[in-house]
């Protein structure tokens, strides 16, 4: 709309930049009209006047000249009359006539001198006065001049009207433009065209329209609208075929999961029931930037696993809303659709104060549960406020959440990770027809180690409301299992793998998650070589690593590797560079922020030790980039270090391998994530062991092509069987065979 107002308004002021230059020049046409015509009557009214007052003037009978004078004065614009004597001076003057006019103009004397008349404009207190001097002779002698007096301000009256008049319509004309032009705009173009990207809009989400909608009011764009129906049909076509094939595929564990095949298990199993996710992070943020409100993907497994969930089966996401432009984007119940281009689910944003997200959000939940799970030497902090604050926003969703079910039939409820440990009793106890799955995105760690927890009994309890405990690994399941069994007084079924407690009884199951098989294709990914180039990257082998700035993810370990790697094999200095891309995050935590300043000193000190003119080792990224600047960077990078000290799974070994439909390209992998016990193809490391991460990346830039393609055929072999389509599938199915 910004751009039509812009138009509109250049076409606008083009007609005003012409219709003033016409009234500009129609002013200077007439008022030089009006000027001679003053000049020529002044001229003729001078002449007449020169035969009657010569007998008296000559006579020097001043009375008989002011006489003759006065007899004339005062009609219509006539001021007056003057005559002055061959010296210049006031020899007589009509009654009436301003004394200053008459003493303070040299016009008469210019006449005398010239012996010709003289005229020009004069100031009378703010009224335009035309002063005309004609000499007075006698036997060819200049004896004296007459001065006629004229009133000149009708002129600029008449100017003044022809500027009003013009400028009046030209604002009635703009206005009548502006209507018109907005009108033609809006019924002729601007609402055919949004009808027609409203039914292409329709046509891709997969919900179908009236076709006579789509061409009513279009015939300015008939050929279009033509080809848009054709492929309208198509599309419709496609995806019918594309539903009936998921349908005769559901209960073919081993084919292919797509968004399609998901959406119909959903309606098979699930059939009008609805879902609810509740997760901290939202999967949209809205931000203002240069007072334009933009929105952005936060950099988070979690949500790179569940959106394409979402969008596959609707639903309601709840989340913390917790960007700046957030609450101007929803509307009075907090809700937005989201994606924002192509909305299919909703987004219920939850508000949280200051003091809530640094007790809930960075006191218990990152300085707490997040060391606690994570065995990556870094001490827990417990404190009793951030508990109390913990439990007060998971009550705080709580009552949210059962304010959009409460006349919802048996919702399905998806709780997701350590931010909502307490959540699945507080909804249970008040919903007991909820199913309820929680989805531990984290390592859970051994019984000795959660045992420091002080209130272990409390979590425990709160995540056992849930109807299945989810976790990526067996191990994790495991670990769980046994701490349930030492803390709190339950029966533990080894054979189910549940867990009965005060009569409720929830399945802890293994779901490894992954993302969604891409296969190398993304929207809108720029050629490698363009990504290069603009990353001012020269290397012949380039090595990536993409990870929050994180303790957890190795990055420390990784570069040490590096250093180790550099020392050991110099031959590489100029030819092989890794990009590290390291987005801040929990920047509100202390130990984050000094990990922050490690890893760029870190960073910095190695680059000073090895970089050789314009060549560095390591270029450090602190900044979030999409998916659609990362794809290209996966399928450039012939290495990539997935190097964590502690993960539940890490999805950037996952996507990377997703991402090379090439099947060239080498993971080095850490033997601490969950990935690695799926990708077998990568290379496994003990990232605390420089000497071997050093080993695998020369290992990797001299692998063969041909180990190379074995090795991630294998390895895509796996994130294609086992997607996240079928991860939500198993995770939804053993919800559903609760029934």
């Amino acid at each position: 709309m910004k751009k039509i107002l812009a138009y509109i308004s250049a076409i606008i002021l083009t007609v005003i930049l012409v219709v003033v230059g016409f009234t500009f020049r129609q002013v200077q046409q007439q008022k030089s009209t009006l000027v001679n015509d003053l000049q020529y009557r002044t001229s003729l009214l001078a002449d007449s006047f020169k035969e009657s007052i010569r007998t008296p003037y000559l006579s020097g009978t001043t009375t008989s000249v002011q006489a003759v004078l006065d007899k004339f004065a005062g009609r219509e614009r006539l001021l007056g009359l003057a005559v002055y004597d061959n010296r210049g001076g006031l020899f007589a003057m009509s009654v009436g006539l301003p004394q200053n006019l008459v003493e303070n103009n040299n016009i008469p004397e210019k006449a005398m001198d010239a012996n010709s008349v003289s005229s020009d404009f004069s100031d009378l207190n703010g009224m335009s006065v035309y002063v005309l001097a004609s000499p007075l002779s006698q036997d060819s002698k200049v004896i004296g001049a007459l001065s006629v007096f004229q009133r000149a301000d009708y002129i600029d009256d008449n100017i003044s009207e022809i500027w009003k008049t013009n400028l009046l319509r030209l604002l009635l004309q703009a206005l009548l433009f502006s209507v018109a032009i907005v009108i033609i705009f809006n019924w002729v173009i601007y609402r055919p065209i949004k009808h027609l990207a409203e039914a292409i809009r329709q046509a891709r989400s997969g919900k179908t329209g009236n076709e006579s909608d789509i061409q009513k009011g279009n015939s300015f764009f008939k050929p279009i609208v033509a080809e848009i129906s054709k492929i309208t049909r198509s599309l419709v076509l496609a995806r019918n075929s594309a539903s009936e094939e998921a349908r005769m595929r559901l209960q073919e564990l081993d084919s292919p999961w797509t968004a399609e095949r998901l959406k119909e298990f959903f309606k098979a199993y699930f059939k009008d029931r609805q879902i609810f996710v509740v997760s901290n992070r939202e999967p949209y943020i809205h931000r203002k930037i240069k007072n334009e409100t933009v929105w952005v993907v936060p950099p988070s497994g979690m949500v790179t696993a569940l959106e394409p969930i979402m969008e596959a089966c609707g639903g309601m996401w709840l989340a913390h809303g917790s960007g700046d432009a957030d609450k101007q984007t929803v509307n009075n119940q907090d809700k937005i659709e989201v994606p924002p281009d192509e909305p299919k689910y909703t987004l219920k944003r939850i508000w949280l104060s200051e003091k809530e997200i640094k007790g809930y959000y960075i006191g218990f939940s990152n300085e707490a549960l997040w060391p606690l799970c994570h065995l990556a030497h870094t001490r827990p902090i417990f404190r009793k406020e951030d508990w109390t604050t913990y439990r007060k926003v998971n009550g705080k969703f709580a009552e949210s959440l059962l304010a959009e079910i409460k006349d919802v039939q048996r919702p399905i409820i998806l709780i997701q990770d350590y931010h909502f440990a307490l959540l699945p009793e507080m909804i249970k106890k008040a919903r007991p027809d909820a199913e309820i799955g929680l989805f531990w995105h984290i390592p859970w760690p051994s019984a000795e180690v959660f045992s420091i927890c002080p209130w272990r009994k409390d979590i425990l309890n709160g995540m056992l409301g849930a109807d299945v405990l989810g976790f990526h690994t067996q191990q994790h399941c495991n670990n769980f299992m046994e701490t349930v069994g030492k803390e709190i007084e339950s029966l533990v079924d080894l054979e189910k793998f549940s867990v009965t407690h005060n009569g409720h009884s929830t399945f802890i199951k293994p779901f490894p998650i992954s993302v969604a098989f891409t296969n190398g294709a993304h929207e809108d990914d720029k050629p490698e070589s363009e990504v290069l180039k603009n990353l001012k990257l020269k290397s012949k082998i380039l090595g990536i690593g993409i990870d929050r700035l994180d303790y957890t993810k190795g990055i420390l370990e990784r570069l040490k590797g590096l250093e180790f790697f550099f020392d050991l094999h110099p031959e590489f200095k100029g030819q092989f560079t890794f990009l590290q891309i390291a987005p801040p995050s929990r920047e509100g935590v202390e130990k984050y922020q000094k990990f922050n300043d490690e890893v760029t000193h870190e960073v910095e000190r190695i680059n000073e030790k090895f970089e050789d003119n314009s060549w560095k080792p390591i270029i450090l990224l602190k900044k979030h980039h999409t998916h659609d600047e990362i794809y290209p960077l996966y399928r450039a990078a012939q290495v990539c270090l997935v190097t964590s000290l502690s993960d539940g799974m890490n999805l950037v070994a996952k996507e990377f391998v997703s991402a090379r439909n090439d099947e060239a390209g080498v993971l080095i992998l850490s033997q601490f994530t969950g990935a690695a016990r799926d990708l077998k193809g990568a290379l496994i490391i003990n990232p605390y062991s420089a000497e071997e991460t050093a080993e695998a990346i020369f290992k990797a830039i001299n692998m063969p092509p041909s180990e190379q393609h074995r090795r991630m055929k294998k390895m895509r072999e796996s994130v294609r069987d086992y997607n996240v389509y079928r991860w939500a599938a198993e995770f939804l199915g053993s919800i559903n065979r609760l029934d």
